[in-house]
C-alpha cells in the first residue's frame, strides 16, 4: 500500500471541521481590522527565497524543497509566505495604493526539517504583512492583532515576548558586541554557530542546540545598542501596548530565524503541554529593508505568521456537522425527492442509500443508519404516511413521534434548524 509521503499527514473529517473553525475565526478578525486576503503561488523561482529569506538561514540551506522545471529553471515550494507576499506588493505595483497596505494569507508551505508534535514537512501557515508605515503604531495593531486571534480561538495563556535588534545604523554595532563575547567560546560551539559567526552572529541566539546555549547566558544585550531612533520607537511601542491592555515580556535574547528582520521581533510564547517542546504559537516583526533586497523601494513592513497545525492541536471545541434531518422511507424515489427538497431549503439532510440496486433497504436498517448519522429527526415517510399526505416526525433525542403534513414540514425543519444554530 502506498503511505503518505513522510512530513505529511492526511486532514480527516472530523478533523478538518475544527481547521473549518480555526480558519473561519481567524478570517473574521483579520478582516475587522481590515486585512485583506491574498492567495500566492505554492511555488516561486528559488532567487526570491535566496534573496529575500537569506541565503544563512537554515531555511535556504536546508530545508527548501528546490527542483528544475521542464524549461531548467529552478523553482521552490514556498518555504514561508512573506516573501512571496513582498514579491506580489512590487508584481501589482501595491506601492501606488494608500499606506498602510494591509494583507493577509494561508495555505500550504513546504521544509524539509524532523516532523514532531504540530510541525510537518508540508505545513499551513496564516500570516498578516502591513506595508507602509515606519512607526509604532502599526506594531501595535500587528501584536494585538495576533493576540485577538488567539482570544477569538479560545486561547488565553501565553505571554507576549517582545525585543528590538536595532536598525542597520545600529545593529552591526550589536553585531560586533556580540562576536567579540563569544569568539572566545566559539571552538566548543555547533557547526552551525561557527558558520553564523561571520555571516550572522544574531542567528547564533536561534540555536536549538542545547550545549550551545549554556555560553550564551551572559552576552550584550541588543537594547543596549539601540540608536536613538530605534529606542524612541521600542519605548513608545511599549507605552502603547501597555495602554491597550498587551504588556510585553521584553526578552532581550529573542532573535528571528530570517534575516531580513530588523527592529521590532515578537513571539506569543504558551507552555501548553499539547505543544510538545516547542512553545511558539505565533511569531513576526518589522522587515523594513526586505523589499530592497529584491529590487524594490524602501519600505517599512510588519508582519506575523502562525502554525495551524499547532494552534490546531490547542483547539478542544468542533463544529457539528450532523445532518439536522435524516428521511427514512421505503421508496427509494419518495426519499430522493424529499430530500433534495429539504436541502434546498437550506435545512442540511440525508438519507439511506441502497448499496445495490434502487430497492430501498427494510425500516430497520434505514432506521440503524439514522441513529448513526446523528441527526436531530428522523422523518418516516412509509405507505401510510405516503396515503395521507404526511410524515412523521421523530425526535432523536427522547424518541417521541409527531405527524407532520408535507406542506408544514420545511417550515418546521427550518424553525428548528435556527434555534439549533
Amino acid at each position: 500500500m502506498i503511505q503518505a509521503p513522510r512530513g505529511t499527514v492526511d486532514i480527516l473529517p472530523g478533523e478538518t471541521e475544527k481547521w473549518q473553525l480555526l480558519e473561519s475565526r481567524l478570517r473574521s478578525v483579520l478582516s475587522r481590522s481590515n486585512y485583506r486576503e491574498i492567495r500566492l503561488p505554492v511555488f516561486e523561482h528559488t532567487e526570491l527565497f535566496k534573496r529575500g529569506v537569506g541565503e544563512t538561514t537554515d531555511i535556504v540551506n536546508k530545508e527548501m524543497y528546490t527542483f528544475n522545471d521542464k524549461s531548467d529553471r529552478s523553482l521552490t515550494l514556498r518555504p514561508e509566505g512573506t516573501a512571496g507576499v513582498v514579491r506580489a506588493y512590487l508584481s501589482h505595483g501595491f506601492s501606488r495604493l494608500s499606506p498602510p497596505v494591509k494583507l493577509w494569507y494561508c495555505g500550504p508551505m513546504f521544509r524539509y526539517e524532523r516532523p514532531q508534535t504540530g510541525r510537518q514537512r508540508q505545513f499551513h501557515q496564516t500570516g498578516v504583512e502591513a506595508f507602509g508605515s515606519d512607526g509604532p503604531a502599526i506594531d501595535v495593531e500587528v501584536i494585538v492583532l495576533a493576540v485577538d486571534c488567539m482570544h477569538a480561538l479560545g486561547i488565553e495563556k501565553f505571554d507576549v515576548h517582545l525585543n528590538s535588534i536595532g536598525c542597520n545604523v545600529c545593529r552591526p554595532v550589536f553585531k560586533e558586541k556580540l562576536k567579540e563575547a563569544l569568539r572566545q567560546h566559539l571552538p566548543n560551539l555547533c557547526t552551525d554557530c561557527q558558520d553564523r559567526f561571520e555571516r550572522n552572529p544574531l542567528r547564533m541566539l536561534d540555536c536549538k542546540n542545547g550545549s550551545c546555549q549554556q555560553y550564551f547566558t551572559d552576552l550584550p544585550s541588543s537594547l543596549s545598542s539601540l540608536c536613538q531612533d530605534c529606542r524612541q520607537h521600542f519605548d513608545e511601542l511599549l507605552r502603547l501596548l501597555t495602554l491597550v491592555g498587551v504588556p510585553p515580556v521584553v526578552n532581550e535574547r529573542l532573535v528571528r530565524g530570517l534575516d531580513y528582520y530588523g527592529r521590532t521581533v515578537f513571539e506569543l510564547i504558551s507552555d501548553d503541554p499539547r505543544l510538545g517542546a516547542q512553545s511558539t504559537i505565533c511569531a513576526g516583526g518589522r522587515y523594513d529593508y526586505l523589499m530592497e533586497t529584491i529590487d524594490g523601494p524602501h519600505t517599512p513592513a510588519i508582519g506575523w505568521a502562525l502554525g495551524m497545525e499547532r494552534i490546531s492541536l490547542l483547539l478542544d471545541e468542533s463544529s457539528n456537522t450532523s445532518p439536522l434531518a435524516f428521511v427514512v422511507s421505503t421508496v427509494s424515489d419518495v426519499a430522493v425527492e424529499l430530500v433534495t427538497k429539504i436541502r434546498r431549503a437550506g435545512v442540511a439532510c440525508d438519507m439511506d442509500y441502497p448499496p445495490t440496486g434502487t430497492t430501498a433497504r427494510p425500516f430497520k436498517r434505514q432506521l440503524q443508519q439514522a441513529d448513526k448519522s446523528g441527526a436531530s429527526w428522523t422523518i418516516i415517510r412509509g405507505e401510510d404516511e405516503i396515503a395521507a399526505g404526511e410524515v412523521t416526525l421523530k425526535n432523536m433525542a427522547d424518541g417521541s413521534q409527531t405527524k407532520v403534513s408535507v406542506e408544514k414540514l420545511i417550515g418546521f425543519l427550518q424553525e428548528s434548524a435556527g434555534k439549533s444554530v
